[in-house]
């Protein structure tokens, strides 16, 4: 059965290469960006079956305007992917008011308003996907992307409460939690604070373990996202790849053995 996608942020990385991979197999898409003109390759491709619009996520009337415009437009919607993000590199103490709630702003409040508005068309069906792209920085979190990992752990949180919200109502969520992949989400798309030097031996061992880390290919991830898409029940959360295994592993049970150590204090409590 042909589906009807909504995809945030599909001028480039995920959201462009997904949808590529939705209007490839002949399934419909509503496309947004914050400059329409970079969907127009789409829309040359790919002709009515993608609808191309211009979004800002952070403008929650306008994020109304586009879901209800794709809606009209093809009648239904069945997966909808919030996408759009950015990565704000920095110490904590280096982040400015204005970057911090610039990063939340996007990567939380973003799908917040996407999703509030989509979940009236999908609970008037019965039935909906909602894919909210994390990261394994919403399960782990590493110095230099403090405001990051607390914009995907609160996406992460926000979307384990939606799912049981709206499970009964037949919509289902999967919070999509990527590993490191070629996309810009490090390059031109990122923000980087003002760094003070102090955290110059942080700031370069981070830099080092990540040029000594390869980054995958974002390409393979369009067919695991068709098949999730496809699934009659899609689990909460997805890795994409195998390098968030060992990395959330970790830091879980570092969790759990630092609970169980404290729990003599703790219970005191």
């Amino acid at each position: 059965m042909k589906k009807t996608w909504f995809i945030t942020g599909a001028s480039r990385g995920f959201g462009r290469i997904w949808a590529e991979a939705a209007l490839s197999r002949g399934d419909r898409v509503a496309a947004t960006a914050r400059r329409v003109e970079t969907l127009k390759p789409l829309a040359d491709t790919y002709g009515d079956d993608v609808l191309p619009l211009a979004l800002d996520v952070t403008d929650r009337a306008a994020a109304f305007t586009a879901v209800r415009r794709a809606a009209d437009t093809f009648g239904r919607l069945d997966v909808v992917v919030n996408n759009a993000g950015y990565g704000l590199f920095g110490m904590v103490e280096e982040t400015t008011e204005e970057q911090a709630r610039a990063q939340l702003d996007t990567n939380v409040l973003g799908p917040l308003w996407v999703t509030q508005a989509a979940l009236p068309v999908l609970r008037a069906q019965g039935a909906g996907h909602i894919l909210q792209v994390s990261s394994i920085g919403g399960l782990a979190a590493f110095p230099s992307l403090g405001l990051y990992n607390a914009s995907k752990w609160a996406l992460e949180g926000m979307s384990e409460a939606l799912a049981q919200e709206v499970g009964p109502l037949g919509v289902r969520v999967t919070i999509v939690e990527p590993g490191p992949y070629g996309t810009d989400w490090s390059g031109s798309s990122a923000v980087h604070t003002d760094p003070l030097a102090a955290y110059e031996p942080i700031r370069e061992a981070r830099r080092s373990g990540a040029a000594a880390r390869a980054p995958q290919d974002p390409r393979a991830t369009a067919d695991v996202i068709l098949e999730l898409a496809d699934t009659p029940e899609p689990p909460l959360r997805l890795f994409l790849g195998t390098y968030p295994y060992p990395v959330v592993e970790a830091a879980y049970r570092q969790r759990l053995d630092t609970w169980e150590a404290w729990r003599a204090l703790a219970a005191k409590a």
